[in-house]
């Protein structure tokens, strides 16, 4: 009812931030030159920090729409799980099958270790972010 009211095209407040909306200061700018460079030729370890409300979760939305296609990604949105959680959580954001009989934390590392391997031979990058 509002957004009719106020000609709004969609909700102006929604849960999750809405990367079109970020304001990209001459920070932000920065973080994400960082970050893209991490994901590019960089390779490495690339860790963003900040306070509560500062944009880093639509700063690395904003990023997830830059990303090249074929780079593999796994998003993880609550990280307040146990290790097993998370492995099982990374293997299927990148469609890493997971038999039944192999859901322990050992067999879990050994094939996202595997794909990795697998997907680095052949040129392609993947991504983590937590």
């Amino acid at each position: 009812m509002y957004r009719q009211f106020f000609g709004l095209t969609e909700r102006p407040f929604t849960i999750s931030p809405n990367p079109r909306y970020l304001y990209m200061s001459p920070r932000h700018r920065e973080a994400l030159a960082h970050l893209l460079f991490g994901i590019g030729d960089g390779g490495g370890f690339v860790v963003l920090t900040g306070e509560v409300g500062t944009g880093k979760t639509t700063l690395c939305r904003r990023m997830l729409e830059q990303m090249p296609s074929h780079i593999n990604v796994a998003y993880v949105v609550n990280p307040k799980i146990s290790a097993q959680e998370l492995l099982e959580i990374i293997c299927d954001k990148l469609n890493i099958p997971v038999p039944p009989q192999r859901r322990n934390i050992k067999d879990l590392i050994d094939l996202l270790n595997t794909f990795l391997l697998e997907t680095h031979k052949r040129g392609m990058k993947t991504v983590l972010i937590i």
